[in-house]
């Protein structure tokens, strides 16, 4: 058992990095990673400190772990448990974006360091250790494994408990400090020399890369095959120091290699139209590389393959970029129909398929959410298929376990009665789990069969994770924004009041982000034949809680109505203010004397309401401006009246008809007067308000919801009974 160390900080430093070399070799790990809390608690988040057996490239994306990020790491600490990932296709089902990132062979334990004690509760450190083994591991832990993870944990937990202790607590490092394994035994120079008449005996060329992939040794025949010098290429990547090498399938095979530690091959061609094979051979310390000519290979390896353009997967490199940019877009789906055609615009492509759909569960029976490349026939047969039925997809649906099918032999042995669209040979389906739970499937379908290779299948169920996760989502979203529409829908008046001689016209329009819904409204009140009261106002916010307020404030609105409005609006401020929903209102009423001819306004800092004359005349009216309502509780309101003549029109209107971006807000109020003012007589006030509407639109991208209220007299009225 190593010696726990005692306080001095540098002492429990390179004890540390002793235990995670350490537990790598005890463990058979290819890679180690130690993560240490961030030292202000109020910060939820996991530094990497210390990596051992990788590059600082790979360890620079996961150098930084949010606690609620859906990483191993991150779950591990958070939840005080052991995370298990058995392998490519384990990784890529529970952490899509891990296996997206990282679409590589590799088992994968993720522990929390904590000190367990018999007689009482775990003390944690706030730190976790990762452990990679390569490609070649089984699905398991075996026992000699978990036991050196557990003296690791027990260990390290105890360099970090001691630090703390001392008052010199272990900090994250700026940047993760890279240790290097093990080294293998130094040869003397007899063997040296052994080794390189060896090297250089075999055919072709040799070299080696370390685990940043930059090339450390290189044999004479080798540079020549690469065409440069052996001085041009020592300490350099080699799709760095050779532009034809750089293309992402190259450093995809690097990568590959370099994480899974298995070996790998692949050709490239050169410049000059020669074709290279390149031998892939990894382990804890780099790579090393054979490089030989195609006519080099013996004549009874098997052939390479020239496979189809239309039938061959890409390659993981190929295809992560365009599934990175998926990954990102799908961020900016809002609604289920958005995530649809996000991911058909990437996938599709992408991945080589020619169709593609997305499917849930609804009522008992699969529903098509979207698709992409099916026929309409097709859908048409697969939509409101009961989830008891023996298919492909509802099978998913039970079991949340993937299908791959090579080819329509494949799918018939498993399914006799699935409906095959024409033209169609292979297929994918996949799960699209969320919240550990099957929400739907995605449907990948081929023109040509096909092999579902190990990485194309994680990285198939990578895209599905993705998929899961926004749409659900979306679908959240959508409830929501129906919930929020019925909620506004109710709140709003249905229809307006006929008053006799007084027409009127009302729009409404929600904003163009976010939930289409927020809390401006209007509403028109009759109080007698000759005497009627009009409100419109805009609640702060564009969420289903100011929908709600908005509800609140027509009913105080008409509550007090008939009093004058200086009344209306302190009496309806008193109540926002009792009721301290943190959100403030603007509003301005009006009542209006049709046999008086006049309007009495008052205003709670709403935008000014605007006035035709007969003859078309318009000004910008002007009345006393109070406080928002909700603000202060004592708050007073003034009014000022106006003559209402006949033929007179008055607009009242939110913010969203004027506000533009970029633009002063008189002028804009000022080019709405214009519009108002230029409109023929007795134009229709329906017309009118579509046509301010339209203007608003033309203004820009609207952000906020817009209301509108017209109201113009047309000719003298009488009181009842004169």
């Amino acid at each position: 058992m190593r010696k726990v160390p005692g306080r001095d900080q540098q002492a429990g430093r390179r004890a540390l990095r002793q235990a995670l070399v350490g537990v790598c070799a005890d463990a058979g790990a290819s890679i180690g990673m130690l993560y240490l809390p961030d030292p202000d608690s109020t910060r939820r988040v996991l530094h990497l400190t210390l990596a051992s057996g990788l590059s600082r490239e790979f360890a620079a994306p996961w150098s930084r772990v949010g606690l609620d990020d859906p990483i191993p790491v991150a779950d591990a600490v958070r939840d005080g448990r052991l995370v298990w990932l058995g392998g490519q296709e384990d990784t890529a089902r529970r952490y899509p974006r891990l296996g997206l990132v990282l679409p590589y062979d590799f088992a994968l334990a993720a522990t929390p360091l904590t000190e367990e004690a018999a007689d009482q509760a775990p003390e944690p450190t706030g730190a976790g250790l990762v452990l990679l083994w390569p490609g070649s591991h089984g699905p398991d832990l075996d026992e000699r494994e978990r036991k050196a993870l557990e003296a690791a944990r027990g260990i390290l937990t105890r360099i970090l408990l001691s630090a703390a202790a001392g008052g010199l607590p272990l900090r994250p490092t700026p940047r993760p400090v890279i240790l290097r394994p093990l080294p293998p035994p130094t040869p003397g120079p007899a063997e040296a020399a052994a080794t390189m008449a060896f090297v250089r005996r075999l055919p072709g060329g040799n070299c080696a890369l370390d685990l940043n992939g930059t090339i450390t040794f290189i044999t004479p025949e080798a540079a020549d095959l690469l065409g440069a010098p052996v001085s041009g290429l020592l300490g350099a990547l080699p799709w760095e120091a050779l532009p034809w090498m750089d293309i992402p399938a190259i450093e995809n095979h690097y990568r590959a290699a370099a994480m899974s530690r298995l070996p790998r091959s692949f050709t490239a061609e050169r410049p000059t139209g020669q074709r290279l094979c390149f031998d892939l051979y990894p382990d804890n310390t780099g790579i090393s590389v054979r490089i030989t000519t195609v006519s080099d290979r013996p004549s009874s390896s098997v052939p390479l393959p020239q496979p189809d353009p239309d039938q061959s997967a890409p390659s993981r490199a190929t295809a992560l970029y365009p599934l990175m940019l998926l990954a990102a877009t799908l961020t900016e789906a809002a609604h289920a129909q958005d995530v649809v055609e996000k991911a058909a615009d990437q996938i599709v492509p992408a991945m080589g398929a020619h169709a593609m759909a997305l499917l849930a569960e609804q009522d008992g029976r699969v529903r098509i959410v979207g698709h992409r490349g099916y026929s309409a026939e097709h859908v048409a047969e697969l939509d409101g298929t009961p989830v008891s039925a023996d298919t492909a997809i509802t099978h998913i649906l039970h079991t949340a376990t993937p299908l791959f099918f090579g080819d329509v032999g494949e799918l018939l042995a498993a399914h006799p009665d699935a409906a095959i669209e024409g033209g169609m040979a292979a297929w994918a389906f996949l799960p699209l789990i969320a919240s550990n739970r099957p929400i739907g499937s995605l449907v990948l379908a081929y023109g040509h069969p096909r092999v579902f290779a190990p990485g194309e299948r994680a990285v198939l169920t990578s895209i599905a994770g993705l998929i899961a996760q926004a749409l659900d989502r979306a679908r959240l979203y959508d409830a929501t924004h129906q919930l929020a529409r019925s909620l506004q829908t109710g709140l709003l008046p249905h229809t307006l009041p006929r008053v006799p001689r007084l027409d009127v016209a009302a729009r409404y329009l929600p904003a163009a982000y976010g939930l289409d819904i927020g809390g401006d409204f209007y509403d028109l009140i009759r109080i007698d034949d000759t005497t009627v009261a009009a409100a419109i106002g805009d609640v702060q916010g564009h969420n289903v809680n100011a929908a709600a307020l908005m509800g609140q404030v027509r009913t105080a609105v008409h509550a007090g109505a008939g009093a004058p409005p200086e009344e209306v609006l302190a009496r309806t401020n008193r109540l926002l203010t009792d009721l301290e929903p943190g959100l403030f209102t603007s509003c301005l009423y009006a009542h209006i004397d049709l046999a008086g001819h006049t309007v009495r306004l008052a205003s709670a800092g709403h935008p000014p309401p605007l006035l035709r004359h007969p003859g078309g005349a318009t000004e910008m009216l002007s009345p006393p401006a109070g406080l928002l309502l909700g603000i202060e509780p004592g708050a007073s309101y003034a009014a000022v009246e106006i003559p209402f003549s006949p033929g007179t029109l008055l607009a009242l209107y939110t913010d969203g008809l004027v506000e533009a971006p970029g633009r002063d807000i008189e002028d804009s109020i000022g080019a709405v007067a214009a519009l108002i003012g230029n409109a023929p007589e007795h134009q229709p006030l329906g017309d009118l308000a579509d046509q301010l509407i339209e203007h608003a639109h033309r203004e820009g991208p609207r952000t906020d919801d817009l209301a509108l209220l017209l109201l113009r007299t047309e000719g003298p009225v009488s009181p009842v009974g004169e």
